[in-house]
């Protein structure tokens, strides 16, 4: 993978979604409410990996769409950087270049990640 991928994307994202709430959605909502909406969808990621990968059984007819939780996520992470001012492309690649430096030898040196 090129380490300097095209992170157009991100900006599209970021840009539909703005474009959506001013349009169709009429405003963002507050930064509180959203923070609330988010960990409301990530709960909700959660509760399907709770049923598909972990223990818990799903109940008749319980909707488990993972691709669309995360979605929801997704979406509302965009809502979140577009009220702050934020360019998630910029963060990413900030991100990915604090976790190279820092985190360069820490994975393969845990033995835990090692054995099989």
């Amino acid at each position: 993978m090129n380490s300097e991928m095209s992170l157009d994307g991100l900006h599209q994202m970021q840009e539909q979604v703005d474009h959506w709430i001013r349009t169709v959605g009429v405003r963002y909502f507050s930064p509180l409410t959203n923070m609330a909406v988010l960990t409301e969808e990530v709960g909700e990621v959660a509760r399907i990996i709770a049923r598909t990968d972990g223990d818990q059984s799903a109940k008749p007819g319980e909707p488990l769409d993972l691709a669309d939780e995360l979605a929801d996520v997704l979406w509302v992470v965009c809502a979140i950087a577009n009220q702050h001012g934020i360019d998630l492309a910029d963060a990413w690649r900030n991100n990915v270049l604090k976790k190279s430096v820092r985190d360069s030898e820490r994975h393969r040196n845990n033995p835990k990640l090692t054995t099989n």
